[in-house]
């Protein structure tokens, strides 16, 4: 990029934030950070105070030489993302809020903001990257007398340990044409080194995990402030009722920490494990409030082979052809073969099938599919049904 451009970085206190900017304003432009206060409730606790966050941008903003602006997107936080959250989980099922959480606020409620500051793009430090791909001039519009546009790829950051391209595969192309991702070129060593070496004071500022703009903080704690939770059974493969769950909500296939059963023994019926083998959850029959558990990393129940998404969002605005692809059902998982089909009872560009050479674990409902051509993101759907069985 030669021209010099009014860009808004999203400066969330963190380092990868903060070099993006250095970055950008390196390249000669005109760079205005913001920082985003997105969570109002209980603000002040120990697992979430945006008042370091803020502290820790704006002394960011003064090293760099920018311009720094305080801006509230809480409500719109609680209305398009928290809402919608408090609902999955009520359902029983396990929702990704970050994922929203970008579609919705950082790359549409911070994206409409930065455009009325007169900025001709956002950026970001997620570790992804965006590629134009120029129009063809042999296209139909081209050939109608219309302008072929350029269109824009999504593509993982080339640090695969951080690559973040599965939380931003609901970006449109509207969204990608006005964002950058400078540091999703570096790995994450490179990024420390550069925050180091230019002296911001946040170089070895831990990176922060939890949901997204809440922070860290016991779990189940936090999410029985907001939701009704019945205690019901725990059963084994068996249909054995071995202990009583707190409330179907608080638990997530795969899981296997917190159950509170930790203490008994399988008396030789594990499958894939012995006397002490660990158990998971499994599944969760909101029906009849039950919570069915499983010993053995293994279990056939924690496998399957088939899956079908809706609600789904591709990058390029259209569907990819099916075929063979790769996905990914949960964030760093390693890529996995499989085939896009059309579910019987819908369309690829709403709903698709994904059915996978070896079974995955854990396929949870509420969750995120998101397909892969080699390094491109083309988008994904919230995982609806699970086909159980290795």
């Amino acid at each position: 990029m030669s021209s010099k451009r009014r860009v808004v970085v999203g400066l969330s206190g963190g380092v990868d934030s903060a070099v993006s900017a250095y970055l950008l304003k390196q390249q000669g432009h005109e760079v205005i950070g913001i920082f985003m206060k997105n969570w109002e409730d209980d603000d002040d606790s120990e697992y979430c105070s945006s008042r370091q966050d803020f502290l820790d941008a704006a002394s960011v903003a003064d090293v760099l030489g920018i311009d720094i602006e305080h801006v509230n997107f809480a409500a719109d936080y609680k209305d398009r993302v928290f809402a919608d959250f408090l609902r999955e989980y009520q359902a029983g099922r396990t929702p990704n809020p970050d994922v929203l959480c970008n579609a919705e606020i950082k790359f549409k409620a911070f994206l409409d903001h930065a455009m009325r500051l007169g900025a001709e793009c956002i950026a970001t430090g997620h570790y992804a990257r965006v590629r134009r791909v120029p129009a063809d001039p042999g296209t139909a519009d081209a050939v109608r007398g219309r302008q072929a546009k350029d269109s824009f790829q999504l593509l993982k950051g080339l640090d695969p340990l951080k690559d973040q391209s599965y939380f931003l595969h609901r970006l449109n192309q509207a969204q990608l044409s006005k964002t950058l991702f400078p540091v999703g070129e570096l790995p994450k060593t490179e990024v420390r080194r550069i925050a180091a070496e230019i002296g911001l004071p946040n170089a070895k500022k831990k990176d922060s995990t939890g949901i997204c703009f809440i922070g860290e903080r016991p779990f189940r704690e936090f999410l029985n402030r907001y939701l009704a939770h019945t205690p019901g059974p725990i059963k084994d493969d068996r249909g054995r009722v071995i202990g009583e769950h707190v409330g179907l909500s608080f638990y997530t296939l795969g899981q296997r920490k917190g159950i509170g059963i930790g203490g008994l023994k399988s008396r030789g019926h594990a499958r894939g494990g012995g006397d002490h083998a660990p158990w998971f959850t499994a599944r969760k029959d909101m029906s009849d409030n039950t919570l069915h558990v499983v010993q053995g990393h293994d279990h056939p129940w924690l496998l399957s082979k088939v899956l079908v998404a809706g609600d789904a969002s591709w990058v390029a605005g259209l569907p990819p052809q099916a075929g063979p692809l790769a996905a990914k059902t949960r964030y760093r998982q390693a890529d996995a073969a499989c085939t896009l089909t059309a579910p019987a009872d819908g369309l690829v560009a709403e709903r698709f099938e994904l059915r996978f050479s070896e079974s995955q674990w854990a396929v949870t409902p509420g969750q995120s599919a998101v397909l892969y051509d080699g390094e491109v993101c083309l988008g994904g759907g919230v995982i609806a049904e699970v086909q159980v069985g290795g």
